[in-house]
């Protein structure tokens, strides 16, 4: 079985998924739509896919599955119309910025027998999976706390920071799904911290660009994230998990696995520069992913239900930073 794909929106992430398809067997881009002609021509000349409007992909007989890689504010509307017209619906994050909207579409989606995962790669990246099937293996006892570290290289422009729905809608979000990935049980708590350090005019776009958030579930087990906007030294990724028998990391990835030593000391290559050549491998493995439950049946590995967990964190964490409290997710 082969699934024949449509992408919608052929900016950057776009670009990404595009180059996913393309390396997964099984999987083969057919349409693209975007509203600026150069990007979709980028992608028709670099795959062979032929450029459509969004209408004529839905209605297509040859489109299996669509990735919505779109701005924020399309994704409620066209995850519910692509359902609707029986296609398969990969979606990046988030679902909606509006929780009640999300959860509308969840509920369109099982009305409608529909299929919908949520773009969170990072569950996909190789050393993270290796080091959750060691924690799922037990090989460090029951996880007590996990510490995400995800770092920027620098703040997106300004007109993507006031469409975004904030950092932690935008940003945390990923390191939200990580950490119920990790911590295997929902969060109870949430208290956040969040300032403007980097760059003043995000704070006048009512945004902050340097966060940490303390998570907390009904057992005790707790998650620390840091975030920041700038991280001079390269993309900043890694994850701690702390267990009852031990630990477990996974760390950065660089340029090149190697350390020189001279007699001017140890130096290592710089860290890889941003999210599409760090997640290469992730974004493959997603698409793999959903392509292999599409084919065989299977449930979503990420799915609505996922991307509104992560979004009912996030607005909980900017109420928690507003107010200066801990916040109940069972209260909300």
């Amino acid at each position: 079985m082969t699934v024949k794909f449509g992408v919608l929106g052929a900016g950057r992430i776009g670009q990404v998924h595009a180059r996913a398809i393309a390396s997964v067997p099984g999987a083969t881009l057919v349409a693209v739509a975007d509203a600026v002609e150069a990007a979709a021509q980028a992608l028709q000349d670099q795959y062979g896919c032929e450029i459509r409007t969004i209408d004529e992909i839905r209605e297509a007989d040859d489109v299996d599955a669509v990735i919505i890689c779109t701005p924020t504010d399309t994704h409620a509307d066209l995850i519910e119309a692509f359902v609707k017209a029986g296609k398969a619906v990969f979606c990046e994050k988030p679902v909606d910025l509006d929780v009640a909207r999300a959860r509308q579409v969840i509920e369109t989606v099982a009305a409608e027998n529909g299929t919908l995962m949520v773009g969170f790669q990072r569950r996909f990246d190789p050393d993270f999976r290796a080091l959750k099937a060691a924690i799922d293996e037990g090989r460090i006892g029951e996880v007590e706390m996990v510490t995400l570290t995800s770092r920027d290289p620098g703040a997106p422009p300004p007109a993507y920071i006031q469409s975004s729905g904030g950092i932690f809608r935008d940003m945390t979000i990923h390191d939200f799904d990580v950490a119920r990935w990790l911590l295997g049980e929902e969060v109870e708590t949430v208290i956040a911290q969040a300032s403007v350090l980097t760059d003043p005019e995000i704070g006048k776009l009512g945004d902050y660009d340097s966060v940490n958030v303390i998570l907390r579930t009904a057992s005790g087990k707790q998650c620390t994230i840091t975030n920041s906007r700038r991280a001079t030294y390269g993309y900043d990724q890694r994850i701690e998990v702390h267990g009852s028998a031990g630990s477990i990391s996974a760390m950065n990835h660089r340029e090149a696995n190697i350390e020189i030593a001279t007699g001017d000391g140890y130096t290592k290559p710089p860290l890889l520069n941003f999210f599409m050549s760090r997640y290469t491998a992730a974004y493959a493995a997603e698409i793999a992913a959903f392509v292999e439950a599409l084919r065989t049946g299977a449930p979503m590995p990420t799915t609505g239900l996922d991307g509104l967990r992560a979004l009912e964190l996030a607005d909980a964490a900017l109420q928690s930073a507003k107010t200066g409290q801990a916040v109940s997710l069972s209260a909300r």
